[in-house]
């Protein structure tokens, strides 16, 4: 196959992308536009690249065209695999789509995803159940959350990297705690972007997720799953452990969210189920490929191979998920169900069962090992190096 495609960032995420690419006869190349060096180190992967360390997305958009024209990828298909690169990509949709085929939507479309308030927005519009939230304009507005506590403080999006973003969310279970977190939000990120929402109660079987491939908002193929572990198990940082399921309820919801914002590209819409009402409130969406999405492949849902043959204008076949296979990142995963075993939440019988097959690994696999070699050094050198920088791990 002639055309390829350009796969920005190398973690897990990225390397589930590479692996579906390269196993179809695809030609990838991965340009690293993280720490991370899974994706990179993947035999379907192409020579590495490097994303310009400085001069920010001017220069990243300029590497991007000069890479097309230095190594003649003219044509081939660009997948972001962070929100970062997804919103740029779609703020310079324009100059790239000179040389790419994009499988991200213009920044008018994108930031209805990217930006939790403006999907927050959109949700009520739609009359869609979702966690009592305030954009709070100053502290004062702080004490409208009396009466839903706990809360928790998050940012509508990622500015960049600090305690708060790689958190993602911080817990506060009074008006004092919110008033100190908040406080301390401010610090990191512009207040303007800082929301509060109230914390839906639930396990991993509350948290559910609609992934799908889209057209304009028109869903091409789809899968729907809960994820039942992550890390840490309160609002955890990524999913660790995750299941497809069977649920036309959560499918109905999230076509509707989705064909009213006319996507096009992967996205993955997360619920989480009130434990009371039985409602699917919604909480965020993810416009790029998500962390657990080589567990579609597994499940007969190939989300990049699909993406990839929409973006260079093949017919798209259809592709129906079956339930019950299974998805778990080792590294986090095991931190999670000790946790939970000593918690009492979970028994070494029952840990067991979730492990059996049809199971997918998120690094690990027997066509492409060097990734689960290359996973421990890396995590290894990321942490002396966070550690002796001060930054959170």
């Amino acid at each position: 196959m002639s055309t390829g495609a350009v796969v920005t960032g190398a973690s897990y995420r990225a390397l589930a992308v590479v692996r579906s690419l390269g196993r179809r006869g695809v030609p990838v190349r991965v340009v690293r536009s993280d720490e991370h060096a899974l994706a990179a180190a993947s035999r379907y992967a192409g020579p590495r690249l490097q994303w310009p360390a400085d001069g920010g997305d001017r220069a990243r958009v300029d590497y991007l065209l000069e890479l097309a024209d230095l190594d003649g990828l003219d044509g081939w298909v660009l997948i972001p695999t962070h929100d970062e690169e997804a919103a740029l990509v779609a703020r310079n949709h324009d100059a790239l789509a000179q040389r790419y085929r994009l499988t991200t939507p213009r920044w008018e479309t994108l930031r209805a995803a990217y930006d939790k308030r403006q999907t927050h927005l959109l949700g009520g519009r739609l009359g869609l159940t979702q966690p009592w939230t305030i954009f709070p304009a100053d502290p004062a507005d702080l004490a409208q959350a009396e009466g839903h506590f706990p809360v928790v403080v998050k940012p509508a999006y990622k500015e960049r990297a600090n305690r708060l973003t790689v958190d993602k969310a911080w817990r506060a279970d009074d008006g004092e705690a919110l008033r100190r977190r908040y406080r301390e939000a401010t610090a990191l990120v512009d207040p303007a972007i800082l929301m509060v929402q109230e914390l839906i109660p639930g396990d991993g079987m509350a948290q559910l997720s609609y992934g799908a491939l889209c057209a304009e908002g028109t869903v091409l193929a789809s899968l729907t799953a809960r994820r039942k572990r992550q890390f840490p198990m309160d609002f955890g940082r990524a999913s660790s452990y995750v299941e497809t399921i069977d649920d036309p309820g959560l499918e109905r919801v999230a076509k509707r969210l989705l064909a009213a914002m006319r996507i096009t590209g992967l996205v993955e819409v997360e619920f989480k189920r009130h434990e009371s009402t039985g409602e699917n409130l919604l909480l965020d969406v993810n416009p790029r490929a998500w962390g657990w999405q080589s567990l579609c492949g597994r499940a007969g849902v190939d989300f990049p191979y699909l993406l990839w043959r929409l973006a260079s204008g093949k017919e798209v076949p259809t592709a129906r998920a079956v339930p019950g296979v299974r998805w778990v990142r080792m590294s986090t995963d095991v931190l999670a169900v000790a946790g939970e075993l000593r918690a009492g939440r979970l028994s070494v019988g029952a840990y067991l069962r979730s492990v059996r097959r049809p199971l997918e690994f998120a690094v690990f696999a027997r066509d492409d090992p060097l990734p689960s070699v290359v996973g421990p050094l890396t995590t290894a050198r990321l942490l002396g190096a966070r550690l002796g920088r001060g930054d959170p791990l």
